[in-house]
């Protein structure tokens, strides 16, 4: 089987959104969440969705699953403490619903809806060739890496540079094995799961995506998705 774990944990308070979470933030009268999900849902390769929400916010991503008909959400769990946390409270409870063997786990931000089918297919083919599929886009801009006083210590070849963004995606019972040695070891707060697979010597293998598939963080964020999504929707009408 091939599951979507939707981690939507966060408060967002970068977005400094008036009453509501920035996953939760409208845009035609539908929260990013659906849009993200809703990607998933109508996937042919896709059998279940779990969301890893806001604890206060369950009772209304439970009124969304309904109102939208996203029937293939199998479970919404309550988010951690921090972002890894989310993700492995999403990945343990498919476990418990799909099992662990032989199934694939597509990690990704509920605030990351620029997805399309084809990302989703190349996740799950990149995990059955490579054992992971990490979502990238190719640096636009030239990287560098600076010390703790602020001078530049490398200039990264651009070719070499890539910005990673998702879904991740792993078999499920090696990620989940891998969060729990993590959670045993103490550590709990890595940024993503790419960062986790690799610290504990997992190899990675990416996928390209356009550069677009953006993750709405920022006010910024949300202006650029709400034009690109409209950009998108006014192509159906030339």
């Amino acid at each position: 089987m091939n599951i979507a774990i939707i981690f939507a944990g966060g408060a967002g308070k970068r977005m400094h959104s008036k009453d509501r979470p920035k996953q939760f933030l409208l845009v035609h009268g539908k929260p990013i969440i659906v849009h993200t999900i809703e990607v998933f849902q109508y996937h042919e390769e896709i059998d279940g969705i779990v969301v890893a929400c806001l604890e206060g916010w369950i009772p209304y991503m439970e009124e969304m699953k309904y109102r939208y008909r996203l029937d293939k959400i199998g479970k919404i769990v309550p988010g951690g403490e921090t972002g890894q946390l989310s993700i492995y409270n999403g990945v343990k409870a498919a476990a418990e619903l799909y099992g662990e063997e032989d199934n694939i786990v597509l990690i990704h931000d509920g605030v990351r809806p620029l997805i399309d089918g084809e990302i989703i297919h190349k996740n799950i083919t990149g995990v059955k060739e490579h054992g992971s599929a990490v979502t990238c886009a190719p640096a636009q801009e030239t990287f560098v890496v600076i010390d703790d006083g602020g001078n530049i210590t490398e200039v990264e070849e651009r070719k070499y540079s890539w910005l990673a963004k998702a879904p991740e995606s792993f078999w499920l019972k090696e990620l989940l094995s891998v969060e729990e040695q993590a959670i045993r070891d103490g550590h709990t707060e890595m940024i993503d799961s790419c960062t986790l697979m690799r610290a504990y010597g997992r190899k990675m293998h990416i996928v390209e995506c356009p550069y677009e598939n953006i993750k709405v963080t920022t006010p910024n964020d949300f202006y650029t998705f709400r034009a690109l999504y409209d950009a998108k929707e006014n192509q159906q009408l030339l």
